[in-house]
């Protein structure tokens, strides 16, 4: 029955995303009632207990074990991006027995042992699977009660939340005590036009938001964080790359560099963390850039990023709400903690985020601490949610699934280690790879790479 099927969108406080997921609301519900069906319980993640680390879904399995352990047979997860025929998805779930420990999903796997994963699997990275949450993933009421009462007596173990899908199916399978992923054609991250989606319960849409016109070049300032061992080769890269699409754009190093030019921002250039460094570029954006330029994206000199798509991505939000968005990870979140945009990716904020933080009184607790993660327990103590968009990547495109990123239009990468960084922006993000660069054709293909 369709009532026994509960719906969770993993969904986000900011208000271009919650409109997202209350419009994907809508419409199951609309779809189940003009089934004449009685209607299920559809769930936002983000108005759920209030739990910071709601978003992790794993801590949450005590309350769906208690609230729906004995009226239903499926929890049904998917992003505000994934589309469902409802009728479809009924007819798929039906198929395997509710009664027992079903974890049924879209099946990623990586090619090669990767940092993102601890380099699980490193013996061959290939035999693990974990599911590609856009195209939706299912877990049987038995094995949600199951994982509840696992985790009453066994708390997460790892501080880190990096990669949320893999994390959970590596929960799940328990070192082998658990079940392994089931694989379900039918939930496809397909396009929702694409000819092949006739058999598919879920496809996806939106690789890449666009909301009116993108912002304009001048609404961006970027911020380069860089250090004088790194001149000679990174900042290079930078020139020859994405630099182009940047009318505003500003490198702080620990030396000043005419030729690059680069500005010394008095912070000594640190092993560790660049905590320092960062709330120096942060109050100078503040006092030094024309208060009308709404937008701040921090990034490494090891930073791949497509101005031009981000220009697009921002359409999307109000810069007059505090946004904080990039790629988002976890801390300590089974036990408070708090979440954080990894900073390799790229950092974006408004200028209203800006000012709200360097209006409190949340400082760095040394110069050299981890500059990413103090500013998502800064925003999480001002209230400030962080916004994920998993356009942003704290690695290299080697380091992710080839059908992970087959449904993105990737916005940046990072880590230039065993790779030509060049070519990967060539291939991944410049504006048009088939168009001409100084007289010359350089689209590359992505399976090259």
């Amino acid at each position: 029955e369709l009532k026994e099927i509960v719906f969770i969108i993993q969904s986000q406080s900011n208000s271009f995303h919650s409109k997202r997921a209350e419009d994907l609301k809508r419409d199951i519900l609309k779809q189940a009632a003009d089934l004449g069906k009685e209607l299920p319980t559809v769930l936002l993640i983000h108005q759920m207990n209030g739990h910071e680390g709601a978003w992790t879904i794993l801590p949450l399995m005590k309350d769906f074990s208690v609230t729906y352990g004995r009226n239903s047979s499926w929890i049904f997860f998917c992003e505000e991006d994934t589309r469902i025929q409802v009728v479809k998805l009924q007819e798929t779930l039906g198929r395997f027995d509710g009664s027992k420990e079903w974890f049924l999903g879209k099946a990623l796997y990586d090619e090669e042992s990767t940092i993102i994963h601890h380099y699980a699997f490193a013996e061959n990275p290939t035999v693990f699977k974990f599911p590609d949450f856009a195209a939706g993933w299912a877990l049987s009421i038995p094995l949600v009660n199951k994982l509840a009462k696992k985790l009453k007596s066994e708390p997460l173990k790892s501080d880190f939340t990096i990669d949320l899908k893999h994390e959970i199916a590596l929960y799940i399978w328990q070192k082998g005590e658990g079940p392994h992923l089931t694989p379900v054609p039918e939930f496809c991250t397909d396009d929702v036009n694409s000819y092949k989606v006739d058999h598919c319960a879920t496809t996806f849409s939106n690789f890449l938001p666009l909301c009116g016109e993108p912002v304009q070049k001048e609404d961006v300032f970027v911020a380069v964080k860089t250090c004088q061992k790194f001149h000679g080769d990174r900042i290079p890269v930078v020139k020859q790359t994405w630099e182009r699409e940047a009318a505003l754009i500003e490198y702080y190093s620990d030396y000043a560099d005419i030729s690059i030019p680069t500005i010394d921002l008095g912070v000594p250039n640190t092993d560790r963390g660049h905590c320092g460094k960062t709330f120096a570029i942060l109050e100078r954006f503040l006092n030094h850039s024309s208060s009308r330029t709404p937008w701040l994206v921090i990034v490494d000199d090891d930073t791949l990023i497509s101005i031009f798509r981000l220009r697009k991505l921002l359409s999307c939000y109000d810069p007059n709400e505090p946004v904080f968005l990039g790629e988002r990870y976890g801390y300590g979140l089974g036990t408070g903690g708090y979440s954080y945009i990894t900073g390799g990716g790229g950092m974006v904020f408004s200028r209203i985020a800006v000012q709200k933080l360097l209006a409190s009184k949340c400082r760095c607790y040394s110069m050299d601490a981890p500059d990413d993660m103090v500013l998502g327990m800064c925003f999480s103590g001002l209230g400030i949610p962080i916004t994920h968009s998993p356009l942003f990547h704290q690695a290299r495109p080697v380091d992710y699934p080839k059908d992970y990123l087959s449904h993105q239009i990737p916005v940046s990468f990072h880590k230039h280690w065993n790779i030509d960084p060049v070519k990967v922006y060539f291939t991944w993000l410049a504006p048009n790879t088939e168009e001409s660069l100084d007289g010359k054709k350089v689209g590359y293909n992505r399976e090259d790479l």
